[in-house]
């Protein structure tokens, strides 16, 4: 298909690096690992424990209603803000960045189709919402608090102080009117805050988990708020799906790229850089960081064997970090993976003119455009990688539209998913991200938290030695 996303890996195999790359052999040796994967990826979504996957194709009516409230309150807001973190957020920056004008706040609303600038608050730093507060007019935004439990702190610490400072400005009634929130359908409290106060509220499928929620409701209703094709996400995501059906692993995207990344954690591999050739895709990179770091690192396998997994993820942004980053990837230690993303046609074309024809050093830039120049200095880089003898491979979007992002978004999700299989783990909880939350909690005196304020009571007092 001409909008199929596409995986060069020939740069991770020993025919191209030589000794640090993956041999087809080793691919064989784990045959039976990856057919046990497989039937557990089919398993596991027929027993509802992948429901993520079905996403594509049971939410015309979410989709439909999500459309329809866009086009009715899109005129009334000058802005709309979301309220929320990890997946919550992370998914909408990175659609938006990816699809939408780079400096889409600074146009006008007529240049931005109509529709309100967003703004995502995704921490509890004092300063960033104080300002954020200086740079809209409250009365005038729709905030957007997303949270499956209603309990997520930072982000219901938002909603209150927004609340609080839209029911001082106006009535109860028209206040509710500015917040719309994204929910568990039964479960927590937002689910009970919102039918309470009569907001607007999409819901989160109750079997989805945050890091794998952009195609749900946390990621669409922003997403068509800022005039993105949401229905061409998801026939995109759809399409990925057909792909990552495919039995064949040479013909299987997502299967192969969770393949060899397990291989190469095997071997020692353990970072995984991404490095997009694109602006408008930077922010995939952090997307992406969440969903392969809080999927596959684990103390503990689904055996209760402690093994310490994970391959920590690392962002770049070609051609800029090839300035920072990339002496190290060429020639420091070979721990890495490294996986370019890049884009065979970008939307704008700029000519670098003729001029400087005396300067050696600049004349032949002379005519070329900025196309091929970023172009060539990504093959640039993966000759210099190759050339080092390290691990690298390439995913290439033919362009960056809503159908190729789609896809993009879901082959990392089935790659995660078959990952973790691979490694025997969980990839669906997150235990260590609990553990903090809970210990906030308790030294905050939340009810319920009393043992875990007192084993934070007993723990080491710190030595005046060791603080300088």
């Amino acid at each position: 298909m001409k909008m199929k996303i596409k995986l060069d890996f020939n740069n991770m195999m020993t025919d191209f690096i030589g000794e640090y790359g993956i041999a087809e052999g080793d691919i064989t040796k784990i045959y039976d690992k990856i057919e046990a994967a497989k039937k557990a990826m089919v398993t596991k979504r027929a027993n509802g424990k992948m429901d993520w996957r079905d996403l594509p194709y049971n939410q015309n009516e979410v989709v439909e209603d999500i459309i329809g409230y866009v086009n009715e309150i899109k005129d009334d807001m000058d802005a709309f803000v979301v309220l929320g973190i990890g997946g919550s957020a992370l998914g909408p920056i990175a659609v938006q960045q990816a699809i939408n004008h780079p400096y889409y706040n600074e146009l006008t609303k007529e240049k931005r189709g109509g529709y309100p600038k967003l703004y995502v608050a995704d921490n509890v730093d004092p300063e960033r919402l104080t300002y954020l507060f200086d740079t809209i007019d409250i009365t005038k935004c729709l905030f957007n608090c997303v949270s499956k439990s209603g309990s997520t702190s930072e982000t219901m610490s938002q909603f209150m102080i927004i609340k609080e400072m839209l029911e001082m400005k106006l009535s109860k009634e028209e206040a509710a009117k500015h917040i719309v929130c994204t929910t568990d359908r039964e479960n927590g409290n937002l689910i009970k805050i919102s039918k309470e106060e009569g907001y607007k509220t999409f819901f989160i499928p109750s079997g989805v988990g945050g890091r794998f929620s952009e195609l749900t409701p946390v990621g669409l209703l922003p997403a068509a708020m800022c005039g993105i094709d949401i229905k061409a996400m998801l026939e995109g995501a759809a399409f990925m799906d057909e792909l990552s059906e495919e039995e064949d692993i040479y013909k299987n995207p997502a299967y192969m790229y969770a393949i060899l990344s397990y291989i190469a954690m095997e071997q020692g591999r353990n970072i995984s850089v991404m490095m997009p050739y694109a602006d408008s895709l930077k922010f995939i990179s952090d997307w992406y960081a969440q969903l392969w770091a809080e999927s596959l690192g684990k103390k503990f396998d689904t055996d209760g064997k402690a093994i310490f997994s994970g391959q920590t993820p690392v962002k770049a942004l070609g051609v800029t970090d090839q300035h920072s980053q990339v002496q190290l990837y060429t020639e420091g230690p070979f721990d890495k993976i490294i996986v370019l993303l890049g884009v065979d046609k970008f939307k704008e074309t700029i000519t670098i003119p003729k001029i400087y024809g005396e300067i050696p050093s600049l004349g032949f830039l002379g005519g070329i455009t900025q196309n091929q120049l970023i172009k060539t200095e990504q093959m640039a880089t993966e000759y210099a990688l190759l050339k080092g003898g390290k691990a690298n491979m390439t995913i290439t979007l033919p362009e960056v539209n809503e159908f190729t992002i789609g896809q993009l978004l879901y082959m990392f999700e089935v790659a995660t998913a078959f990952a973790g299989e691979l490694m025997n783990i969980n990839a669906f909880d997150q235990p260590g991200v609990e553990e903090g939350k809970n210990a906030t909690y308790a030294m905050f005196g939340r009810p319920g938290y009393e043992e875990k304020k007192a084993e934070l009571d007993a723990r080491p007092s710190k030595i005046d030695k060791f603080m300088i």
